[in-house]
């Protein structure tokens, strides 16, 4: 009788202890990142300008006033066509005129990427979201056309789907529409979206964590709680790899339920037939290009890990980026010309893991003929022509 009791005055306790906590709607397992910021302060500043959690957020006006610029909001597709960055009542807004005479405007909702390459929005139009024609390019300070998009004319119907948000986000609750026997539909409830990559979409659900930690505050050892450096190489990898390993999928099942520790191939599977010979492209495919390097495959424990720590912000950062190379390679030879340049210590990364143009994705500048090239940092490690040793 008193073992019984004393089992139920603890699960009393815990029970009381998680009703403390916030709901999540991603279910009763989950607490939220404003939860864990309570105990890892540290590591929530770090993070808060980390770019996994500014893949996506909602637009905030005065944000977005900092790189409205009057002299530049204007993109011409030709004569007759513009569209114009405009503030007005409500927010700011993408407007198209033909002939000077005003036939869209849609109000900025959204914005997808951290910034580092570029901004590309979206706007709700009930229950679905639609993608902005233009998009922020800090390389040239200036709008220019959205990937993807059309180059002769202004174009507001690109749905932005759940599958989007499987990478630029943690959340979003969809609904599968039968619009004919052929045809489905899908609807997002925008107030659902969690935005950004927060700390249960890596570390998984965290609610039995914090309630044991605050039951238990001696105990330090982290329990009931993804620990990246107790997981095996191939559960790091496919934990990275649920965003980092491309487009080119067949899904079995919404990433959403992915966990740390689960295998990714029972969520997709590549399917790289068509892209380049099965190349994979550099937007995207950071995982399986690592995987296809001669640092990767001569390692018994490298991982994206190895370089990355998504705690920190060191995007763009190569000297430190290159000491972690050199972690590996301290008796590498190279020639004096390189040596001379002091390359070795400062920047490992330019010859070894060069920018190069994404065959998918480029963008269109107003008066330009030819698309300029997205360039992204390649994963493939390895010896290039262009940076000879």
């Amino acid at each position: 009788m008193a073992t019984i009791f004393i089992v139920v005055v603890i699960l009393s306790r815990c029970m009381n202890l998680a009703d403390q906590l916030p709901e999540d709607i991603r279910g009763e397992n989950y607490t939220g990142a404003a939860t864990c910021v309570k105990c890892h302060q540290d590591l929530s500043k770090s993070f808060a300008h980390n770019p996994h959690g500014l893949t996506s957020k909602l637009v905030v006006d005065q944000n977005l006033l900092s790189i409205f610029d009057p002299d530049s909001n204007t993109f011409k597709f030709n004569q007759n066509e513009k569209v114009v960055v405009e503030k007005r009542p409500g927010g700011i807004f993408q407007v198209a005129y033909s002939k000077d005479h005003e036939v869209q405007s849609q109000r900025f909702d959204v914005a997808f990427g951290s910034g580092e390459k570029a901004f590309t929005y979206g706007y709700w139009k009930g229950k679905k979201l639609y993608e902005l024609p233009l998009s922020y390019f800090p390389a040239i300070k200036n709008w220019a056309i959205s990937p993807g998009f059309p180059s002769n004319t202004y174009y507001y119907e690109r749905g932005i789907t759940s599958r989007c948000f499987e990478c630029h986000g943690s959340y979003v609750e969809k609904k599968l529409i039968q619009k004919s026997t052929f045809s489905v539909d899908e609807e997002m409830e925008k107030g659902s979206v969690i935005y950004g990559i927060d700390c249960e979409r890596c570390h998984g659900p965290g609610k039995e964590h914090v309630v044991f930690h605050m039951e238990n505050p001696q105990e330090k050892s982290s329990k009931f709680i993804a620990i990246y450096k107790i997981l095996t190489r191939k559960q790091k990898m496919d934990a990275c790899g649920v965003c980092h390993s491309g487009n080119a999928l067949m899904q079995h099942k919404s990433v959403f339920d992915f966990k740390p520790g689960d295998h990714l191939e029972d969520y997709y599977e590549q399917d790289l037939a068509g892209f380049g010979g099965g190349k994979p492209d550099v937007h995207g495919n950071q995982t399986p290009m690592l995987m296809n390097s001669a640092c990767y495959l001569k390692s018994e424990n490298m991982t994206c890990q190895s370089c990355h720590n998504t705690h920190e912000s060191i995007k763009g950062n190569l000297a430190v980026y290159s000491q972690r190379c050199m972690s590996c390679h301290k008796t590498t030879n190279h020639s004096k010309q390189t040596l001379s340049k002091g390359m070795l210590t400062a920047n490992c990364i330019d010859c070894h893991m060069p920018k190069e143009p994404s065959k998918l994705i480029s963008f269109q500048m107003a008066g330009k003929a030819e698309a300029n090239p997205y360039l992204l940092r390649s994963h493939h490690i390895a010896i290039y022509s262009t940076g000879s040793n």
